[in-house]
């Protein structure tokens, strides 16, 4: 199974927490600050579970998807929003068929690692 989660959240401090729980259950984790980080990340290859932030200055998580598709980043990968937002905007709605769940802060560790788990799975099905 692919272990590779990337997280992408421009709060430092729920970067490192979220890298912190995942590392201890045995994923593999990178980190990007904002949307032009990731799609660095995912020109360089990258391929797992992208957990991605919604509100973060200049490139919000919407126009990261956006990006990610029409740049033919997508393929390999799995799109979470990890989110404060309790209500997606109506940017979601072009967008949905990409994103694989939204996920609320605060979150329960446990079931993060769960979540990050089932979903990595469905990389490997053939």
């Amino acid at each position: 199974m692919r272990k590779s989660i990337l997280v992408v959240d421009d709060e430092d401090v729920v970067r490192k927490s979220v890298q912190r729980i995942l590392e201890i259950a045995g994923f593999d984790v990178q980190t990007a600050a904002g949307g032009p980080e990731c799609l660095a990340i995912l020109n360089k290859g990258f391929k797992g579970l992208i957990l991605m932030d919604i509100v973060m200055p200049g490139m919000d998580g919407w126009d990261t998807i956006k990006a990610i598709v029409e740049g033919g980043l997508f393929e390999g990968n799995l799109i979470c929003m990890l989110t404060g937002k309790e209500v997606p905007d109506i940017k979601m709605d072009y967008l949905k068929e990409y994103v694989l769940d939204y996920i609320l802060k605060p979150f329960e560790s446990s079931k993060l690692i769960q979540i990050c788990g089932e979903y990595l799975s469905y990389l490997d099905k053939p």
